[in-house]
């Protein structure tokens, strides 16, 4: 969806040459599933390295000058990373700062389940992890995925979703710099993280992050237009 239009009749030069790309890693078995995968590392599935390879070619036909060498970043996880390098970027540079929220007591887990495992009512975006006791549900465990593959779940007090938005504040003073200098800059992560940025792009409430779907393998670009941080495309 093209978000920015330029109806005001105001000269194409005042939106700036700089862009920031948000692309969301490919599919998981877990958000297939619809299991929260914060911390967790787990790959693509088949279907989510053919969508990370489809989101590399939208990309390239929709911004032919690409993005600046040193501005390519990438969440470590390896869904993410993976999902770069088959996009066409062979080493993004790994940022901590666009990690997934670190879901807590809820990792691995499904929002209806971890409902049943309580027997009351628990809403991620108003109670958060923190409202979870961390020996609530499972803790710290090796699950198998549907390949074989074991993983290991590690389980915290997670992350409230202030603490996400504060991180999310921080990358918006380090990036807007970037995007007013005309520089060209790539952010492969998560979801949530992606989601919740954007409202602090945006100087929105970040309880409206849950108003932004982001499909796998999507992304939104951020700008700024006559001196104002904007949305100019979404979940494309």
């Amino acid at each position: 969806m093209d978000i920015a239009k330029n109806t005001s009749g105001n000269d194409a030069s005042t939106e700036s040459e700089g862009y920031a790309v948000l692309l969301r890693h490919g599919q998981t078995v877990w958000s297939e599933t619809g299991q929260y995968t914060g911390r967790t590392d787990i790959p693509l599935t088949d279907q989510g390295r053919e969508q990370a390879k489809e989101a590399g070619q939208r990309l390239a036909k929709a911004f032919p000058n690409g993005f600046d060498p040193d501005c390519i970043f990438s969440s470590p996880l390896q869904r993410a990373r993976q999902t770069a390098e088959l996009a066409g970027f062979s080493d993004p540079a790994p940022m901590d700062e666009i990690l997934e929220w670190d879901y807590g007591p809820a990792e691995g887990h499904r929002p209806q389940d971890v409902v049943a495992s309580l027997g009351r009512e628990w809403k991620l975006w108003i109670d958060g992890p923190h409202a979870l006791g961390i020996d609530e549900l499972s803790g710290d465990r090796v699950v198998d995925l549907p390949s074989g593959s074991p993983v290991s779940v590690h389980v915290t007090q997670g992350e409230s979703l202030d603490q996400v938005a504060a991180r999310a504040r921080g990358i918006v003073e380090w990036l807007e710099p970037l995007v007013c200098s005309g520089r060209h800059v790539l952010l492969v992560a998560h979801a949530h993280i992606l989601r919740i940025l954007t409202t602090q792009w945006l100087d929105l409430d970040p309880h409206k992050a849950q108003l932004f779907r982001m499909n796998t393998a999507h992304y939104g670009v951020l700008g700024i237009y006559q001196g104002k941080r904007v949305l100019r495309q979404w979940n494309v």
